[in-house]
């Protein structure tokens, strides 16, 4: 058998307030406990619910997103519509005059330690990439010919 637990021990692993998680059991992103009132018991799947609603949430999604989320969307699908007054937090790291990342870490599903850290590991490559690749030949646009 599965090990249960307390409503008490189940935020003390996911580190939420009791009146959150309770919240999100009465909204329907997590499943109902067994039984009722103190003889409730949470198991492993709502566990792993209340973790995925925390890192969803820490990453900006919206609650409308995580309920579509964990009912069966993969992170990986693309975006809903945009409607009228939708919020997008993206992310811009300039990398070098020309060269841009745009990131939008609720779709990628990334803390902000996360794009932190991804930044820091692009921004490492490129100027390893640069390092290593010979001067440009010339100074010609694509429109005009070498110089002689």
């Amino acid at each position: 058998m599965s090990h249960t637990y307390q409503l008490s021990e189940l935020c003390a692993l996911v580190d939420l307030p009791i009146r959150t998680v309770r919240y999100y059991v009465q909204q329907g992103l997590v499943d109902r406990p067994e039984g009722g009132t103190r003889a409730a018991r949470y198991g492993q799947g709502q566990l792993e619910q209340l973790r995925l609603i925390k890192k969803w949430s820490a990453a900006g999604l919206s609650l409308d997103r995580i309920r579509e989320l964990l009912a069966g969307d993969a992170p990986g699908v693309p975006e809903r519509a945009k409607r009228r007054g939708t919020l997008q937090v993206l992310s811009r790291l300039t990398i070098d005059d020309g060269v841009e990342l745009v990131i939008e870490p609720g779709r990628a599903g990334l803390t902000p330690e996360q794009v932190r850290a991804f930044s820091r590991g692009v921004m490492q490559l490129y100027d390893e990439l640069r390092s290593q690749a010979p001067a440009p030949a010339s100074t010609a646009t694509p429109n005009q010919p070498p110089p002689d």
